[in-house]
């Protein structure tokens, strides 16, 4: 439930979008669509694109808050949020910590292992002769993904020992930090979060080996069950599950938590999103419009977490 009823308390917003990562174009798309729901209800919002403006810049222009809509590195790790605390401007999302370790693949599987929470087998991939003791340690099929990238960009499956090494090649022109993961067999499920509250879960189905870059942003052959299919009591365990895996990486405001249920129906954390997409493939949207909130509202709510880090 919106607690702010005037567009004016919000003050000047920047929305902050575009960057210098790999998930630029996404970034766009999702901030122009944000620009124009807060626009559509009065909201004195202005576009901010960090590739081509300097951050003082927002004090220059009065800006009362920023809602960030970068996504990947440089908007999503903690560098925008850590900028915007040093010069006092409040922002939407998560904190400094909940960003860097949300966007770090390597150090949430960490803290979700010292937690006790079910995440499938790893390694990390330091050079390619790490890879026999990988196939040894995980077998085959993996999935291998750099660890500081979003939307699904340089992960691939490998079921043999070559294709590993290739999907490795193809990680590391993203990152020097590249992570190999056990494949799991079972259905993709995602949970939205909002004002710390978890949304109708959403189950994916697509034709492709796994949601990769274009089963999200372009394929039309892409399907997403919003109810899940789950039952009930099953939804609410998994919406309980993402909440906690949420909180422990000090994700806040809003969000979205990747998972599967494997073989034997168990649960298995993939990853967190503390800036997802909201385009109109954008899930977060999606499981909001289930739970009887439109665009424009959910992004007005977005906004309004951003009166959390007043003060920050």
């Amino acid at each position: 439930m919106s607690t702010i009823q005037s567009a004016k308390s919000f003050g000047k917003v920047a929305v902050a979008m575009g960057g210098h990562a790999a998930e630029r174009d996404i970034s766009l798309l999702s901030g122009e669509a944000v620009l124009s729901a807060l626009k559509s209800q009065g909201v004195d919002a202005i576009k901010f694109d960090t590739a081509a403006s300097d951050i003082m810049e927002l004090k220059e222009k009065g800006i009362d808050r920023v809602f960030n809509i970068m996504h990947g590195r440089g908007g999503e790790d903690g560098q925008l949020q850590g900028a915007l605390e040093l010069i006092g401007i409040p922002y939407t999302g998560s904190g400094v910590l909940g960003s860097a370790l949300g966007m770090d693949k390597l150090r949430t599987k960490n803290c979700w292992l010292g937690a006790g929470l079910p995440t499938p087998k790893w390694m990390v991939l330091e050079k390619e002769s790490d890879i026999d003791a990988c196939v040894v340690a995980l077998g085959f099929p993996v999935m291998v993904k750099p660890a500081l990238e979003g939307s699904s960009l340089g992960m691939a499956k490998a079921n043999t020992i070559e294709q590993l090494r290739e999907a490795y090649k193809k990680a590391m022109k993203f990152t020097c930090d590249v992570m190999a993961e056990q494949w799991v067999e079972g259905a993709e499920y995602t949970v939205a979060v909002l004002a710390d509250k978890a949304l109708p879960v959403i189950r994916l189905e697509t034709p492709n080996e796994f949601y990769d870059y274009e089963a999200k942003y372009q394929a039309e052959t892409t399907q997403y069950h919003c109810p899940c299919g789950l039952t009930a009591e099953q939804e609410q365990a998994l919406q309980h599950l993402s909440i906690k895996a949420f909180k422990l990486l000090a994700g806040e405001g809003w969000g979205r938590v990747d998972l599967m249920l494997d073989a034997q129906g168990k649960p298995q954390l993939l990853e967190i999103n503390t800036v997802p997409g909201m385009t109109d493939h954008s899930l977060v949207p999606m499981a909001a419009k289930q739970a009887g909130i439109d665009f424009n509202t959910l992004v007005w709510q977005i906004l309004e977490t951003s009166f959390a880090k007043e003060g920050a």
